[in-house]
């Protein structure tokens, strides 16, 4: 709460998990600042946002009026620059762009790589590495460090395909339904 993660909050855009924002990046600095090109590269990348280019162009005039200070603000620019039925669909509008900011405020897809890689590194003969991510671009960077840890000959990868939730347990737990878990087990090369 109070950081800019939630769409409906008039909370500062700041969308980091430190607690001294001001010591990184923040997701305001990122939309009142970056050029079009970079805002509309991040959000289709990251976010995966059909609509990236439109949702640059919208945060890019919007702010010429005035910042964007607040997590409101940018969700409303983001439901102004889509489709109606996009901004009536199933998932709120801005929730590609909200992530894409947080993914690159928080600088995740490094997280993930230098924890794997490290993970390896301390990781016993034997011992197995398990990895459950909740977006296509973190389960696609694992399995590519697997494989190419599998190819350096440190180990095998367990799960050739990710292991997915089952209907039963996405009932129980709807926030589990793009998950996606892999296993990779280290051998020693002697």
């Amino acid at each position: 709460a109070g950081r800019g993660f939630s769409f409906h909050a008039e909370d500062p855009l700041i969308m980091t998990y430190l607690k001294r924002p001001e010591a990184k990046e923040t997701a305001a600095a990122i939309v009142n600042e970056w050029s079009e090109r970079d805002l509309a590269d991040i959000i289709g990348t990251l976010g995966e946002e059909r609509y990236a280019s439109r949702i640059a162009n919208a945060i890019v005039a919007r702010r010429r009026i005035a910042p964007i200070e607040t997590a409101k603000d940018l969700a409303d620019v983001v439901g102004s620059a889509v489709p109606g039925w996009y901004r009536h669909g199933r998932v709120h509008p801005a929730t590609k762009t909200f992530q894409a900011l947080r993914i690159t405020v928080n600088s995740e897809l490094s997280a993930i790589e230098e924890g794997v890689r490290e993970s390896l590194a301390v990781l016993g003969d034997g011992g197995r590495l398990v990895i459950i991510t909740f977006h296509s671009l973190e389960d696609g960077l694992v399995k590519r460090l697997f494989k190419d840890a599998e190819k350096k000959g440190r180990g095998t990868i367990i799960t050739k395909k990710p292991i997915t939730p089952t209907l039963d347990e996405i009932r129980v737990n709807p926030r589990a339904r793009s998950a996606k878990l892999r296993i990779f087990e280290k051998h020693e090369t002697h």
